[in-house]
Parts: C-alpha cells; sequence; structure tokens
C-alpha cells in the first residue's frame, strides 16, 4: 500500500485523505491554516476568515454524485452531515405527486446544506482514523524530486516528508505550479474560460417553527440581463444568490442589502423565500472574476511529472452555476484511493490519471464551458437567441411540467447521464417539441423584471 502526501485541507483534501486510508494507505495531509472545521457551524461558516478559500461561504450545491460517493464511500461522514441538519430532497419532488419511480431515480436526491457541513463531518471521520496524520498550520512550501522529473515528498519550514503519491488538493491559487517550475519541470497546459458572471449572495434563516421553505420555487431563473435562485441549506439556513454580467452597470448596486433584496423580491424564487419572514444572516457577498479551468499536466510529449497529481480545483476549477464542483473533487478523490497502490510514483500512473481524467473529468467541464458561454451571451446581449437556444430553454421550461423530461433533466443535473445521451432520447424529444408546439409564442427567460425594472430597483 501507498503512503500518500495530501497539499491542501479543503473538500477535496479532506476526501482524498479520509479515502485513502479507508482504502489501506496512510496518508498525510498539510493545511496551511492553523485549524479544522469544527461543529460550531455558524461560527466556523460566518466568523471563520479563510481567504484561501474564498468560495467558502458562498453556497455549494451537493448532487446525487456527491452524495452517492458519500453514501457508499463514506456513510459515516453521510450520516453525520444529517445529524448536522443537512437535509435531503429528491429532484422529483418538484411535483405535487412524485411519478413512479424507475431505477436510477435514487442518484436522483441532493443533500442540502452549507459546505461547513461536509467539511465539518470530513474533518470529524479524519479524526478518528488511524492511518491519517494532519498536520494544521504546516503549509507546503515545495516538492522534493528526482532526475526525471519525479516528486518524492514535500517540504515545509519543518522539514521534508517523503511519500509514494503527492496529491495536490491546494485549489486553482495553489503552489503547485509554481514548484514545479522551479524544480525544471515544463509548465501545466492550462486551458481558461472567462464566464463574465458576477454574484451576489445573502444568507438567511427561516423563523422559528418553520423548517422548510416552499417546495417550489427555487430553481434558477432570469431573464437577459440578470437571475436569482435559492439554495437551501441546514438547520432552516438559505441563500438567496443574483447574477448579472460582470459589465453590467448595475452590479455595484446589489452589495446594498436593500437594494439586493428589493432585487430578488422581483424574481419568484427569491419573492417566495424572503417573504417568509426570513433573518438576515449575512451582509451581501460578492464574488466576479470566475472562470472555467482545466489543469493537466501530461503535454504533447507525455506527463511533465510523475508522482504528482491533482484533484478538485487543482485540475478542474468550474463556474458554480451547475454546481458540479464537489462532486468532481469526490470523484478525483476515490479515484486516486482506488489506485494509488499501482505504482504511483511511475509515468504511467501519471499518464493513467490524465486519461481517467479526460474521459471522466473533462466532459463536464466541456458542459460547464458551453452552458455559461450561453449565460454570458444572453447576458451580455440581453437579448435570447432563437433556434438551439430556445428549444435548450423549452426543455428546462418543459421539464417543470413533465415528470419524464424532468427525470432525464435531473439525471445530468446530478452527473448520472451526459447531455448528449438524456436529451437525445427520441421520447424526451418528442415531448419537448410537443410542449413547444402547444406554445407558437414561447420566449425563453421571459421570467423576471424587465430592464427599466431592474434599474429603478438597483438605483434605490
Amino acid at each position: 500500500m501507498a503512503h500518500v502526501l495530501v497539499v491542501g485541507g479543503g473538500v477535496g483534501g479532506l476526501a482524498t485523505a479520509l479515502l485513502a486510508a479507508r482504502h489501506g494507505h496512510t496518508a498525510e495531509l498539510f493545511e496551511r491554516d492553523t485549524r479544522a472545521p469544527g461543529t460550531a457551524l455558524d461560527r466556523d461558516f460566518f466568523g471563520w476568515r479563510r481567504p484561501a478559500v474564498p468560495q467558502a461561504t458562498q453556497p455549494h450545491a451537493l448532487l446525487g454524485a456527491a452524495r452517492n460517493v458519500l453514501r457508499d464511500e463514506l456513510p459515516d461522514v453521510h450520516q453525520e452531515m444529517l445529524r448536522l441538519g443537512a437535509r435531503e430532497r429528491h429532484e422529483l419532488d418538484w411535483f405535487d405527486v412524485r411519478p413512479p419511480a424507475r431505477p436510477g431515480d435514487e442518484d436522483l436526491v441532493m443533500l442540502q446544506a452549507r459546505r461547513i457541513v461536509l467539511e465539518s463531518a470530513l474533518a470529524t471521520a479524519l479524526r478518528a482514523e488511524p492511518g491519517v496524520v494532519t498536520r494544521y498550520g504546516e503549509p507546503v512550501t515545495g516538492l522534493t524530486t528526482t532526475p526525471g522529473i519525479r516528486v518524492t515528498g514535500v517540504t515545509t519550514s519543518s522539514g521534508a516528508y517523503e511519500g509514494d503519491l503527492v496529491v495536490d488538493a491546494g485549489g486553482r491559487r495553489g503552489g503547485a505550479e509554481r514548484w514545479l517550475a522551479a524544480a525544471g519541470c515544463r509548465p501545466a497546459v492550462v486551458e481558461r474560460h472567462r464566464t463574465g458572471l458576477a454574484y451576489f449572495c445573502r444568507w438567511y434563516r427561516l423563523p422559528q417553527g418553520r423548517d422548510e421553505g416552499p417546495r417550489r420555487p427555487w430553481t434558477v431563473t432570469g431573464g437577459t440581463f440578470a437571475g436569482c435562485a435559492v439554495f437551501p441549506a441546514d438547520n432552516r439556513v438559505f441563500a438567496v444568490t443574483l447574477f448579472v454580467h460582470t459589465e453590467d452597470t448595475t452590479r455595484s448596486a446589489l452589495r446594498h442589502p436593500a437594494v439586493f433584496e428589493a432585487a430578488a423580491r422581483a424574481f419568484p424564487p427569491g419573492a417566495a423565500w424572503l417573504e417568509l419572514g426570513a433573518e438576515p444572516l449575512s451582509d451581501v457577498l460578492a464574488t466576479a472574476s470566475l472562470d472555467n479551468r482545466w489543469s493537466s499536466l501530461v503535454d504533447e510529449r507525455g506527463p511533465v511529472v510523475s508522482g504528482l497529481v491533482p484533484v478538485g480545483d487543482a485540475i478542474t476549477h468550474t463556474n458554480p452555476t451547475l454546481g458540479q464542483g464537489t462532486s468532481l473533487a469526490l470523484w478525483a478523490a476515490l479515484r486516486v484511493a482506488r489506485t494509488a497502490h499501482q505504482d504511483p510514483g511511475s509515468s504511467r500512473f501519471a499518464a493513467e490519471y490524465h486519461d481517467w481524467a479526460v474521459r471522466t473529468l473533462k466532459p463536464w467541464f466541456a458542459y460547464q464551458v458551453v452552458a455559461d458561454a450561453a449565460i454570458g451571451e444572453r447576458f451580455a446581449t440581453r437579448a435570447s437567441r432563437t433556434g438551439t437556444a430556445r428549444e435548450v430553454a423549452a426543455l428546462f421550461d418543459c421539464a417543470l411540467e413533465d415528470p419524464e423530461v424532468m427525470r432525464a433533466r435531473a439525471r445530468v443535473r446530478h452527473l448520472a447521464d451526459t447531455p448528449e445521451r438524456a436529451y437525445a432520447d427520441p421520447q424526451i424529444k418528442a415531448r419537448v417539441a410537443h410542449w413547444l408546439a402547444a406554445r407558437p409564442d414561447y420566449a425563453p427567460n421571459a421570467v423576471g423584471p424587465d430592464r427599466g425594472e431592474w434599474e429603478k430597483l438597483t438605483a434605490g
């Protein structure tokens, strides 16, 4: 079995160390922060300053793909999340009467929780795992290598640590590329696509005595220049998010709580949840300059390094509109845990991991890029296109009324099926075509305020 060194103590790092230990390996985890997630959820979520994890206080979606890894591989973590207040919601519960079950429906369940709930559950399990050593407050400063270039360990201010495999779970702001350059390694091959979207979210808690918000609407809705989504989480907490183009002149006004709430109430999800008398828990939290980034340690000559593999945002950072990040990170962590005994320092291991990532992770990265390009273009031009874009919008709107189309949409949403396969099903195409034919004047993305109303709201 292997000794795995994990750089970074976020979701990807915690999961990699834990899964590696559960598969018979030993692991050491190195994290620059001096503390681990605890069980005081509100204190850690709202009061813990984490500059290396800027997305920590943004909404997270734990899709069916992520839940399946937890349920099947880490059932104690899954149960601890539920004990801490996470809620489960089946995608087909959108309908007043859930349609008859089919094989695979068990994969369409979302875990609704703040990121801190998952981190706390993983950290709790990791503390009890005998095969893991955690080194908080000990950031990695470099790599040890042999000619070739093969990574054999990491260095910190306290010294050098040797391992059979180093896992980069340091996120998109980690130092691995810099360390590899210092070792004389060829650079990683990076593919980057800017999204042109800015996000503004605010957290709330439902009133005492109300454990759940409305069953619908809470999904993303939007017009041609802005959108709104609600993210139910744990312990009566939920987030309302608004998103606009980064060049929209109204976006700075959304940082003001009163303007934010007025704008959010102009969309059905925001109105439905905010009218319940929820208590605000945070200021308006903004994030922008996001991109979809794929980083490969294999170029046209083969692996640029061996003994090092990336997981999570270190290999693929995806914009949060589809909520894929946690699922892709857990898939990569599980792959490492299942294969770390197979000569992990070899070029063959590095090449096979790359091939797996291209087959398994890259298609979802590409799907995110296409989806974000469509949203960004719509927001930038303030116009809905015709043709294919109209058909895609019709599929999503038809799903809100047709359980069979919703099931297909949910299988894509939860990474259980590719869009190419799910949406090409003749039955699904026929149902959407029939729905669209009955609505000759259908205009996609017509929900929410018009531009004049929006500018009045954001001028307030």
